[in-house]
């Protein structure tokens, strides 16, 4: 009897052993498997517990010029972010108008027309940024006239002070809706304070832009 009851501890314990070991194997086998490239799963965008960095969301930006306000809006998601003066085409050069889209962005630009090179610097009549913009020759930038800032003195492009300029670039990017308005609308009087204008139909008056080149 003593026997048989020695016999069936040894067995107990050895039956105790075997699963131990199995329980240990399968946790050493999932850490391993925790430890894998690729295994990480990430939880879905906007679940609880998700670290905030990686709840990306698209933002949707819109520059809005007013050419009678001498004024430019960057508006986020319908938020004003921030209201900028400018200045705008001379009647002679008069700037682009409707929607159009960010197409380039550089720093430091050169200043090209016909015979004409001036590299960055404090003479680039482009000044420290260039937006370059659908229409062809056209961009908002910086200048390095700033009494110019609040008149129709440029060739047709948005003109702004050089850190104003910076400010801007450092908040858009490629593909970003620029709409530029030739008269007052609801909106812009909303944005710029004044009073919406009635929208009288006229003649289409053609920009004068260099025959290639930045326009300013």
């Amino acid at each position: 009897m003593r026997r048989f009851l020695q016999h069936n501890s040894a067995a107990r314990r050895t039956h105790l052993a075997q699963v131990a070991a199995a329980i240990l194997f399968a946790a050493a086998e999932a850490a391993a498997q925790d430890k894998q490239p690729g295994s990480a799963k990430l939880a879905a965008p906007g679940a609880p517990g998700q670290p905030a960095q990686q709840q990306k969301t698209q933002v949707t930006r819109r520059i809005i010029v007013s050419i009678p306000d001498h004024k430019l809006a960057l508006l986020e998601d319908g938020r004003v972010v921030k209201i900028y003066s400018v200045a705008v085409g001379a009647d002679v050069s008069p700037s682009p108008t409707g929607a159009l889209t960010i197409i380039h962005r550089v720093t430091s630009p050169t200043y090209y027309r016909p015979g004409v090179v001036i590299p960055p610097g404090k003479s680039n009549p482009v000044g420290t940024r260039w937006i370059g913009l659908s229409e062809k020759g056209y961009g908002i930038h910086g200048t390095n006239q700033p009494s110019s800032i609040g008149r129709n003195a440029s060739h047709g492009c948005i003109r702004m002070r050089n850190s104003d300029v910076e400010d801007l670039f450092a908040r858009v990017r490629v593909g970003d809706a620029v709409e530029i308005y030739p008269e007052r609308t609801a909106e812009t009087a909303a944005l710029f304070g004044g009073a919406a204008q009635p929208r009288v139909v006229t003649a289409d008056v053609a920009a004068v832009a260099s025959p290639a080149g930045n326009q300013n």
